[in-house]
């Protein structure tokens, strides 16, 4: 297995200034593409339709500033921002699922074990709960591949080769946890884990598969959670015939929240984590 690849050599002060003028051209372009749709026609309110509205806004926009600044700008490829062919893309992108799931539904099952967190009938049928998750994976992943585009992509692979590949996703990890500062009921506990969560997704991206394996990582943990009825870093997605009671206390299990507010995450992504980066190392070895 060859090493993921490393972009050529790049002046430090252009490599930081490539990935500001990245994040702050994406942010000023998703403001005026979220407009733009808007004015094409406003969403049905829900929580759902307004988060596919403000993920294809990002999308749209931090495409455009990947192709500005990192393709054209800093002259970074296909293989430097691990962008793997469909053949292994999608292959990728389920095993990336599977890696973000695992971890979820482990989270889950600790806090019944640990906290007394239990599921109980809501009176909705099987079909109406598959339809909704079905639904609901299908708003979640335009919502990871936005946010992993812009926090795994062009800024990760420019400060990689300026201060490595640890440390970049360990910065970058610390600004996708302050992105969810305004989450409805976030704690410190809350933004730790969800930075320590971007560390993981950041291994994954350097994983067979690269970008795709980490934006199954990110749909994986959402949607299992989703899935079984329990908030989405603090944002409750209704599902039909289950409901879900965190148990407690808070800071074990996340309470209303969900599992990214407690203890058992954070033990969770650690192992995750660990577990990930060994097998980087072991990649870059072989």
């Amino acid at each position: 297995m060859t090493a993921p690849a490393v972009p050529s050599p790049v002046n430090p002060t252009k490599a930081i200034g490539w990935t500001v003028a990245f994040l702050a051209s994406g942010t000023v372009l998703s403001v005026a593409a979220y407009m733009a749709l808007d004015l094409l026609g406003s969403p049905v309110s829900s929580t759902l339709s307004d988060a596919l509205f403000q993920s294809v806004a990002m999308l749209l926009a931090f495409g455009a500033a990947t192709w500005a600044i990192g393709i054209r700008g800093a002259g970074l490829g296909r293989r430097e921002l691990r962008w793997a062919p469909a053949g292994v893309g999608w292959p990728s992108l389920l095993l990336g699922v599977g890696l973000g799931a695992a971890p979820a539904f482990v989270a889950l099952g600790a806090g019944v074990i640990a906290g007394g967190a239990f599921w109980s009938l809501d009176g909705g049928s099987q079909l109406d709960w598959l339809w909704t998750a079905t639904r609901t994976g299908a708003v979640l992943l335009p919502a990871a591949l936005a946010e992993e585009v812009v926090f795994r992509g062009v800024p990760l692979v420019l400060l990689a080769g300026v201060i490595g590949k640890w440390r970049a996703a360990i910065l970058l990890a610390t600004l996708f946890g302050s992105a969810h500062l305004l989450n409805p009921g976030v704690t410190w506990l809350a933004l730790a884990n969800i930075t320590l969560a971007g560390v993981f997704l950041s291994a994954c991206f350097y994983l067979p598969g690269g970008l795709w394996t980490a934006t199954g990582a990110h749909l994986g943990w959402n949607l299992g959670l989703a899935a079984l009825a329990a908030p989405v870093s603090g944002v409750p997605l209704n599902m039909p015939w289950l409901d879900y009671a965190p148990g407690g206390p808070d800071w074990l299990t996340g309470g209303a929240f969900g599992p990214e507010g407690g203890i058992l995450a954070t033990l969770i992504f650690l192992a995750m984590t660990t577990l990930v980066v060994r097998r980087v190392q072991q990649g870059r070895q072989a």
